[in-house]
C-alpha cells in the first residue's frame, strides 16, 4: 500500500488589486493543500487578517486604497503573521522601508512560481519551530534589551531602533560571545536565508552601530566573510 503524499496545509491570504495574480496563485496554492483567501483592497487585507486569521499573508505594495507599507505597519499593531511582499518595486530603498514596517520577505515581480512556494514553506516551518519571546531581558554594560517590550536602553536613556534593526541586534546579543553568520542574521532579520539580501546586512549593522556608538566599538566586532560577534 503506497503511502499518500503529504501537501501542505494552513491559510494564505492573497493581497492584490491584479485579478491576474489572483488566477495565477490560486490554483498553484490549492494545489499545495492551502486554503486561499483573497483581497484586493488593504482595508479589505486587514479585515482578513484579523476576522480569517492568516497563517501567511502574500501581499502587493501597490493596492489602490493604502499603500502596502501602510497595510504592514496597520497589521503589526495586532498581528505578527508573517509577511510576504510581492511587488515590482525593486529600488534597495523601498525594500528597507517594507522591512522595517514588518515585512518577513519580499519577491520581486515577476517572480518564479517555484521560488516563491518556497518561501512560503519557509514562512510555515517558522511558525511551526519558532519559540516564545524571552521574559528576561539582556542587560550587557549598560545596555538593557528587552524583547517582550521591544525596548532598548543605554546607561538609562532609551534607544528607538526599527523592527529590523532591533532583530538583529537581540539575536547578537542572545549569542553573546559566539560568531551569528550572515546566515543567522537573515533568519533573524527578515525570516530567511535569500542571497538577494545579503547587501542589506551591512546597512542595519552600519544603523545599529551608529545608535549604540561607542559602545558599539567595544561590543560588536565584524568576522570578515563570516558575520558578526557581540563580545
Amino acid at each position: 500500500m503506497t503511502e499518500a503524499k503529504r501537501i501542505e496545509t494552513g491559510r494564505v491570504l492573497v493581497v492584490d488589486d491584479e485579478p491576474q495574480i489572483h488566477r495565477f496563485l490560486k490554483p498553484a496554492l490549492e494545489a499545495a493543500g492551502y486554503v486561499v483567501l483573497r483581497a484586493e483592497r488593504g482595508a479589505e487585507a486587514l479585515r482578513l487578517a484579523a476576522t480569517m486569521v492568516p497563517d501567511v499573508i502574500l501581499l502587493d505594495l501597490g493596492l489602490p486604497d493604502l499603500d502596502g507599507q501602510d497595510v504592514i505597519v496597520k497589521l503589526r499593531e495586532f498581528s505578527d503573521v508573517p509577511v510576504i511582499v510581492l511587488s515590482a518595486r525593486d529600488q534597495e530603498a523601498q525594500k528597507i522601508a517594507a522591512f522595517d514596517a514588518g515585512a518577513n520577505d519580499y519577491v520581486e515581480k515577476p517572480f518564479g512560481l517555484g521560488e516563491l512556494l518556497a518561501r512560503i514553506r519557509n514562512a510555515f516551518r517558522l511558525i511551526a519551530t519558532g519559540q516564545g519571546v524571552p521574559t528576561e531581558a539582556i542587560e550587557i554594560d549598560g545596555l538593557r534589551i528587552d524583547e517582550a517590550a521591544r525596548s532598548v536602553s543605554l546607561d538609562g536613556a532609551e534607544i528607538h531602533f526599527t523592527k529590523t534593526e532591533f532583530r538583529i541586534l537581540a539575536a547578537l546579543a542572545r549569542h553573546r560571545g559566539k560568531l551569528v553568520t550572515h546566515d543567522d542574521i537573515l533568519r533573524a532579520g527578515w525570516g530567511g536565508v535569500h542571497d538577494s539580501d545579503r547587501t542589506y546586512i551591512r546597512i542595519y549593522i552600519r544603523n545599529i552601530r551608529q545608535k549604540l556608538g561607542t559602545f558599539a566599538d567595544r561590543h560588536i566586532r565584524t568576522r570578515p566573510g563570516l558575520g558578526y560577534i557581540f563580545e
